[in-house]
Parts: C-alpha cells; sequence; structure tokens
C-alpha cells in the first residue's frame, strides 16, 4: 500500500508540472548496464538474458532515468519469452532526442491497447498474473518521466516483438 501512495504522489507532483532536474550524463548506456545488474536475479529466473544496444549523451535526470528503465526492464522481464533476450536500446533522434525503448519478444500487443499501456492501473488482460506484486503504475510512472524530460512515452509491437519505452529531449 506504500508503494501505491508513493506512485500516486509522484504522478500528481509531475501532473502539477514538476520538471527534471536534469544533469550532464555521458553514457546512457553505463546508467542502463547499471540497471541491468539490478535486474540479474529476476533475469536469471525467468530464463533471460539482456543487453544494450546504442548509446547517447545529454543532460538528464539520472534517477529518474534509472526508475523508467528498471520499470520498462520490470515488464519485459514479466512478459518475455523464456529464452529470449530483451534489448535496452539507445538511438539518438533529431532535435536532440533520445529513443530509449526496451525490447522483448512474448505476445503481440493489440494495437489497441498500446496507447492505453501508459494509463493508472491499466491492465491488458485483468487476469494476468503477478496481479498481488504489480499494482499498474510502472508505465504511467515512465509516461510521467517522459513528460518531465520534455518527451513522450512509446510502444510498438508487431509480430512477437514489443518495444515500449520514451522519446526524451537530450539538454
Amino acid at each position: 500500500l506504500t508503494g501505491i501512495v508513493n506512485d500516486m504522489l509522484f504522478l500528481s507532483q509531475a501532473d502539477r508540472g514538476v520538471g527534471a532536474r536534469r544533469a550532464p550524463v555521458s553514457s546512457l548506456a553505463s546508467v542502463a548496464a547499471d540497471v541491468l545488474d539490478y535486474h540479474e536475479a529476476a533475469l536469471a529466473e525467468a530464463g533471460l538474458t539482456a543487453t544494450v544496444i546504442g548509446d547517447a549523451h545529454g543532460a538528464f535526470d539520472l534517477p529518474l532515468l534509472r526508475r523508467a528503465l528498471s520499470n520498462l526492464l520490470g515488464n519485459a522481464t514479466r512478459y518475455a519469452r523464456a529464452g529470449s533476450i530483451i534489448q535496452v536500446n539507445f538511438r539518438p533522434e533529431a532535435e536532440d532526442r533520445v529513443l530509449i525503448t526496451v525490447t522483448n519478444c512474448g505476445d503481440t500487443i493489440d494495437p489497441e491497447i498500446l496507447p492505453q499501456m501508459f494509463d493508472r492501473f491499466f491492465r491488458a488482460d485483468p487476469a494476468r498474473s503477478h496481479a498481488q506484486r504489480n499494482h499498474g503504475l510502472g508505465l504511467a510512472i515512465v509516461g510521467a518521466i517522459a513528460r518531465m524530460h520534455q518527451g513522450k512515452p512509446v510502444a510498438y509491437s508487431e509480430n512477437g516483438v514489443t518495444s515500449v519505452g520514451l522519446v526524451i529531449q537530450a539538454q
């Protein structure tokens, strides 16, 4: 219950327009490697491996990006097919933006559901496992972190490959 309350308070602050506290970050790939280390046991238990592809730099709120990556990795770990590889991707975009996605292989998500994934408490399938531990705020938080970095959340799913992440301003 405390976790839900804290997450709702965070989302409330983001809704009120609190922005990211930016500081120079020389390598987002290095940040992702640290977050992957934290998720190592969960990945191993699920029979998954993870890799980082690409890199980017800029001015970001590092604690917020760690939280977003952790939420994305947690979701990818829950829904990835055992034996597959989760990819954390960084791709610089035009106009000082960075695309950050976490990609996994598993069930394809219905295109009509993709935009709703970032809504608070949304579950594509309420019967899915882990409902007792996961309260449906993780991707809402990712969306809030994207907006705090003057960006937006993104989600793509086709042919059993799903990528979820954010496009954010790098400066």
